[in-house]
């Protein structure tokens, strides 16, 4: 029986300057700042342990275009574990990492591949006499816009055919449109399977063949929760055996609290402590935002506590846990609901603020200054349409929340 095995992984981000979170306690924001390349060791090991005919990397490698020494180096450092076992890896650089950067270049070890900027197919004869092709390409700049997949050719003469891309499905509107594509492009191929990069959320796209995007192998901020990690895949003449593992050391969550039943500070104290432990996982460090819902307390004084001590006393215990709870965000939520209708009775004013909010369609311009920013626009991404929304919704609370107060 004909049969391969090999590991596929995506935006890696080695080295992800995780900004915003410079506030963290020293130990806790050092792990954080490892968290990347804990990753990536875990990647190896696994590749290692698993005894893998090759690793397949979709791009993004590293968090940006000037590739840092730090990164550089200790991506080579795994790179010649691998090369100790025998263990080929297959690159192609996407639109943060392209080959139009400029850095100080660090050689890599025999064993690590690099596709080169127009898609070419690299041959690989396993140890078990199986002869793989791999297809592929690296960004020659940032922004690569042309439908390369057009230029994908199934070459004959292998075993198994894998295609690498790192690009966005024609659907898809939240991510910057680079190198396009449709599953049905990718059918019509005709590969045994399809090892995706840039979208960094895990998704299926085709289960056969399977077209698959990884996801990045470490969450980098609120918005990329859950556990992130990698494909171990087994392809056979037979069928396939698709088997997701996770290698990041920290993970983002998100966790709701119904205080409903509570009728003090310290019923919410402990709701928010039982929340902090069922998040909890051995060996991993989360970072949480917590959204607590439906509080109300008669006493003035536990209300106003709810503000700054619950934080300090949540956050008190979690920063020498190995598997440490760290609450980046405590969002009371507020039971009651601005009455629109009501307010529009008292003056005309907020008859037309509330229909001017209705009908604002110019955020994007709005943000363009922040956007544009020679340093912040390296670390933005562009904001869905319910990030838009819940943008809104928020500046549309604090201006009534300011109205009341004046």
């Amino acid at each position: 029986m004909k049969k391969i095995s090999f590991i596929h992984a995506a935006d890696l981000h080695l080295d992800s300057p995780m900004v915003g979170l410079t506030h963290l306690p020293t130990n806790i924001f050092t792990r954080v700042k490892e968290s990347t390349f804990r990753a990536l060791k875990n990647i190896t090991a696994l590749a290692i342990e698993e005894q893998v005919d090759f690793v397949v990397l979709a791009g993004d490698l590293f968090d940006g275009e000037d590739r840092s020494l730090r990164a550089q180096s200790r991506f080579r450092t795994e790179m010649l574990k691998l090369a100790e076992v025998k263990i080929p890896v297959y690159i192609v650089h996407g639109n943060h990492d392209h080959l139009n950067g400029s850095w100080v270049h660090l050689d890599m070890p025999e064993n690590v591949h690099v596709f080169n900027s127009e898609v070419e197919t690299m041959m690989l004869q396993t140890k078990s006499g199986q002869v793989v092709h791999l297809y592929g390409f690296s960004y020659p700049m940032r922004h690569v816009f042309a439908r390369k997949i057009d230029d994908y050719k199934k070459v004959a003469g292998a075993d198994f055919h894998i295609g690498i891309l790192h690009g966005n499905e024609g659907t898809g509107t939240e991510h910057d449109n680079y190198a396009p594509f449709t599953v049905k492009d990718l059918l019509e191929k005709d590969f045994d399977y399809w090892a995706l990069g840039h979208i960094h959320k895990r998704s299926i796209l085709s289960e056969n063949p399977p077209i698959i995007y990884s996801g990045n192998i470490q969450g980098r901020n609120k918005k990329e929760t859950g556990g992130k990690g990698i494909y171990h895949v087994t392809l056979t003449d037979l069928g396939k055996t698709l088997k997701f593992i996770e290698t990041s050391d920290i993970i983002w969550e998100e966790y709701t609290i119904d205080a409903t039943s509570a009728d003090s500070f310290h019923d919410v104290l402990q709701l928010c402590q039982i929340a902090l432990n069922h998040v909890r996982k051995d060996k991993t460090g989360t970072l949480l935002t917590l959204f607590l819902k439906n509080v109300q307390l008669d006493d003035t004084r536990e209300k106003r506590s709810l503000d700054g001590e619950l934080l300090e006393l949540l956050l008190d215990d979690e920063k020498d846990e190995a598997s440490f709870v760290w609450l980046v965000d405590l969002i009371i939520i507020e039971s009651q609901q601005i009455d629109k209708e009501q307010l529009k009775t008292k003056a005309n004013f907020y008859a037309d603020l509330f229909e001017t909010i209705e009908h604002f369609d110019e955020i994007t311009n709005t943000l363009s200054p922040l956007y544009e920013h020679h340093l912040a626009k390296k670390y933005l991404s562009p904001l869905s349409p319910t990030e838009q929304e819940e943008l809104i919704e928020k500046a549309e609370k604090l201006l009534i929340e300011l109205l009341y107060q004046s």
